[in-house]
């Protein structure tokens, strides 16, 4: 292996390929960012008073509460891009067993929207991450918002190359 790939970052350096070395480095950050993420989502909403609930009952529940609008199963799985509906159903049942969101079938479709109960844990944990996060965030004023949000951009672009690249692996 190289001396770049030594010097990086990386979880697995065996996967540093010296074209796009900083691939590596980003898939590492990616994991070890999605696992803090996951972390703070779950504590986030824990002391917003709705403790057990894991990532993706969080997910879902903020999906199915976005924009006020009822959503069914598969419009809830694109959004999340999700591929395994059994999870995400798993997650709707959890939500509906707790009271924080309602179904009601329309024709053949169920549509899921939030409850009140589910309203108000949502505006809780808007509540704690304005003051554990966007106020701190804030304080430090290190982080450019506008970098915040080309972040975001290369993040949403990055989600379409992983899926065509999943989608090429899958025809080997």
């Amino acid at each position: 292996m190289s001396q770049a790939g030594k010097s990086r970052i990386v979880s697995s350096a065996h996967l540093v390929a010296e074209e796009a070395a900083e691939t590596s480095e980003l898939e590492y950050g990616l994991c070890v960012a999605t696992n803090a993420f996951n972390r703070w989502i779950v504590r986030c909403m824990t002391a917003a008073g709705t403790p057990d609930l894991g990532t993706l009952d969080i997910m879902v529940l903020h999906t199915v509460n976005h924009r006020e609008r009822p959503k069914k199963l598969a419009d809830i799985c694109f959004t999340l891009n999700i591929e395994d509906t059994h999870t995400v159903n798993y997650a709707l049942k959890k939500l509906l067993k707790l009271d924080l969101i309602e179904g009601e079938r329309q024709g053949k479709e169920r549509f899921y929207r939030t409850s009140e109960q589910g309203e108000a844990a949502c505006r809780r944990y808007r509540e704690v991450r304005g003051s554990c996060l966007i106020e701190t965030l804030t304080a430090l004023g290190t982080v450019d918002t506008k970098e915040i949000g080309d972040a975001a951009r290369v993040l949403r672009a990055l989600s379409g190359l992983y899926d065509q690249a999943a989608r090429a692996a899958t025809s080997l």
